[in-house]
């Protein structure tokens, strides 16, 4: 299991933060790894929540699950992540700081399967560059002129 950490502060409302992170069908919005993400449960997004994405590049064989097993609005996500290739869990914090929301990429563990699993240490040196990446990348989706 490689553990992956990262954080960023963005200066947004701490619930629209949260509310962007997790609901997944966001994501392609911030992150141009991931190409496209459905909704696969009804309405409201909440515990037991189930998303699919597909990131760039990968195609169906890429096609990942995502369950979310804790919701605590605004403050706390619990994530487990499922695919072909690897899995994942993480839980989320978020807090706010003098107005600014302080989004936590917390704790991930994470774990490539298959013929892909003899990989894993190597997340340890790739995983934190993802994550700080992403949290990037959602800062500047938050913060742009475009919101």
């Amino acid at each position: 299991m490689a553990r992956i950490t990262g954080e960023d502060l963005i200066d947004a409302a701490i619930t629209e933060v949260f509310d962007a992170v997790a609901d997944e069908r966001n994501e392609p919005r911030y992150n141009p790894r991931i190409v496209r993400a459905e909704m696969l449960t009804h309405e409201p997004v909440g515990a037991g929540s189930r998303f699919v994405a597909e990131p760039k590049g990968m195609g169906a064989r890429g096609r990942m699950v995502l369950e979310m097993v804790e919701y605590q609005r605004p403050h706390r996500l619990h994530n487990v992540i499922c695919s072909s290739y690897a899995h994942a869990h993480g839980t989320l914090t978020f807090a706010e700081t003098d107005g600014a929301a302080h989004g936590c990429g917390g704790t991930w563990a994470m774990r490539l399967v298959g013929p892909m699993r003899v990989l894993t240490p190597v997340l340890v040196f790739v995983g934190p560059r993802w994550e700080r990446r992403n949290w990037v990348d959602l800062k500047n989706y938050l913060e742009g002129p475009s919101r």
